[in-house]
Protein backbone atom coordinates (compact mmCIF):
# COMPACT_ATOMS: atom_id res chain seq x y z
CA UNK A 1 0.00 0.00 0.00
CA UNK A 2 1.25 3.47 -0.83
CA UNK A 3 2.13 5.67 1.96
CA UNK A 4 0.57 8.82 2.87
CA UNK A 5 3.39 11.02 1.87
CA UNK A 6 4.30 9.31 -1.84
CA UNK A 7 -0.17 9.32 -2.80
CA UNK A 8 0.25 13.19 -1.89
CA UNK A 9 3.26 13.62 -4.28
CA UNK A 10 1.16 11.22 -6.45
CA UNK A 11 -2.13 13.12 -6.37
CA UNK A 12 0.21 16.48 -6.97
CA UNK A 13 1.87 14.84 -9.90
CA UNK A 14 -1.86 14.06 -11.54
CA UNK A 15 -3.16 17.34 -11.05
CA UNK A 16 -0.31 18.92 -13.01
CA UNK A 17 -0.55 16.35 -15.68
CA UNK A 18 -4.57 17.48 -15.57
CA UNK A 19 -2.98 21.23 -15.74
CA UNK A 20 -0.99 20.23 -18.65
CA UNK A 21 -3.97 18.56 -20.54
CA UNK A 22 -6.17 21.50 -20.34
CA UNK A 23 -3.52 23.63 -21.17
CA UNK A 24 -3.34 21.36 -24.59
CA UNK A 25 -6.91 21.68 -24.96
CA UNK A 26 -7.09 25.41 -24.62
CA UNK A 27 -4.17 25.50 -27.51
CA UNK A 28 -6.25 23.32 -29.68
CA UNK A 29 -9.33 25.91 -29.05
CA UNK A 30 -7.82 28.46 -31.36
CA UNK A 31 -8.11 29.03 -34.72
CA UNK A 32 -4.77 28.21 -36.10
CA UNK A 33 -3.02 26.33 -33.03
CA UNK A 34 0.52 25.84 -33.65
CA UNK A 35 0.84 22.13 -34.30
CA UNK A 36 4.85 21.84 -32.94
CA UNK A 37 3.85 23.55 -29.76
CA UNK A 38 0.77 21.25 -29.51
CA UNK A 39 2.97 17.51 -29.78
CA UNK A 40 5.72 19.16 -27.49
CA UNK A 41 3.14 19.84 -24.89
CA UNK A 42 1.35 16.18 -25.69
CA UNK A 43 4.90 14.84 -25.29
CA UNK A 44 5.33 16.81 -22.04
CA UNK A 45 2.16 15.31 -20.52
CA UNK A 46 2.47 11.43 -21.71
CA UNK A 47 5.90 11.11 -20.14
CA UNK A 48 4.71 13.09 -17.00
CA UNK A 49 1.98 10.34 -16.77
CA UNK A 50 4.67 7.53 -17.91
CA UNK A 51 6.75 8.70 -14.84
CA UNK A 52 3.66 8.34 -12.62
CA UNK A 53 2.93 5.12 -13.90
CA UNK A 54 6.40 3.61 -13.36
CA UNK A 55 5.95 5.01 -9.74
CA UNK A 56 3.21 3.35 -9.15
CA UNK A 57 4.40 0.14 -11.31
CA UNK A 58 7.16 0.19 -8.38
CA UNK A 59 5.07 0.19 -5.43
CA UNK A 60 2.93 -2.73 -6.86
CA UNK A 61 6.70 -4.95 -6.79
CA UNK A 62 7.47 -3.47 -3.68
CA UNK A 63 4.31 -4.74 -2.11
CA UNK A 64 4.77 -7.99 -4.70
CA UNK A 65 7.70 -8.58 -2.62
CA UNK A 66 6.96 -7.61 0.73
CA UNK A 67 4.25 -10.93 0.48
CA UNK A 68 6.66 -13.03 0.47
CA UNK A 69 5.36 -14.97 -2.19
CA UNK A 70 8.05 -17.86 -3.53
CA UNK A 71 7.28 -17.29 -7.70
CA UNK A 72 8.09 -13.31 -7.41
CA UNK A 73 10.11 -13.54 -10.67
CA UNK A 74 7.83 -14.64 -12.78
CA UNK A 75 4.80 -12.84 -11.01
CA UNK A 76 7.01 -9.60 -11.54
CA UNK A 77 7.65 -10.31 -14.86
CA UNK A 78 3.61 -10.51 -15.46
CA UNK A 79 3.23 -6.65 -13.77
CA UNK A 80 6.49 -5.26 -15.70
CA UNK A 81 4.79 -6.98 -19.36
CA UNK A 82 1.09 -5.80 -18.05
CA UNK A 83 1.78 -2.26 -16.88
CA UNK A 84 5.20 -0.92 -18.31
Amino acid sequence: MINEKDRTAMLNRLARIEGQLRGIQKMMAVDEPDCERVAQQMSAARKALEKANHTMLACMIEEHIKSGETDQAIELGKLISKYA
